[in-house]
């Protein structure tokens, strides 16, 4: 496409403000370079584990993912928070479809490996069906993409989401790839690190200044830029 192209990266905790995804809403609306968005949902899948009896776990920012806790994902991540999005951006005029990374194989996976842990059905993505948000954004339709993907074995995965948009963003490539959270960046004793790149960025992480949640984000964003992405912000 001739126009540049971005993509925004929806935190779930940002998701349960309203009055955030409204007024985000309206500032997509105002934009001219089209966006494709994915998103999370973590919080609100704990909530639903916690009110369904089921044990939330983490390995470095990724959640543990078992039978039940997949089917949880799917539910919160595909039917609430998806459509609450889309809902939002088409009362803002923005014209959205939600889709998942299951829908026409966009986002085909493997079972993501760990080395100390078994993470149960965590997916890494293996390929960008590329052709099926080239086709939206063309009819200027806005994707919002739920990150559960299709494994080759044929069984859902739960991506994270973080990894999710960097694979995607690499994959178009965008321009550039915005990871919206509810901290301000990454932190060094409490400062905001205005610029990192990637080499200074792996070193955090294995330093363990970069954790927990961090992790995937950071590791998302240098994906992004290591494989043609231009500017990559949190």
């Amino acid at each position: 496409m001739a126009e540049r192209m971005r993509l925004l990266k929806l935190g779930g905790n940002q998701l349960e403000d309203a009055a955030f995804l409204s007024e985000l809403a309206s500032t997509l609306a105002s934009e001219k370079a089209p966006f494709t968005i994915v998103h999370g949902g973590g919080r609100a899948i704990a909530h639903m584990q916690k009110r369904l009896g089921i044990e939330t776990q983490h390995v470095e920012g990724l959640r543990v993912t078992n039978t039940e806790s997949l089917a949880v994902a799917e539910m919160v991540l595909c039917g609430q928070i998806n459509k609450q999005i889309v809902t939002a951006l088409l009362v803002a005029g923005v014209d959205a479809l939600g889709l998942s990374g299951v829908d026409r194989g966009l986002l085909r996976c493997n079972r993501k490996l760990h080395q100390h842990a078994e993470l149960g059905y965590v997916g890494q993505i293996a390929e960008v069906n590329t052709h099926v948000i080239y086709g939206l954004l063309r009819d200027g339709v806005t994707p919002v993409i739920a990150p559960i993907s299709l494994g080759h074995d044929g069984q859902h995965y739960n991506v994270n989401a973080d990894e999710a948009a960097g694979a995607i963003a690499a994959a178009l490539p965008v321009d550039q790839i915005i990871f919206l959270s509810d901290v301000p960046g990454v932190l060094i004793d409490g400062d905001t690190v205005r610029h990192l790149t990637p080499s200074k960025a792996t070193a955090l992480i294995e330093n363990d200044v970069i954790h927990t949640g961090m992790i995937p984000k950071v590791r998302a964003a240098i994906n992004a830029v290591e494989n043609g992405v231009a500017h990559a912000r949190i």
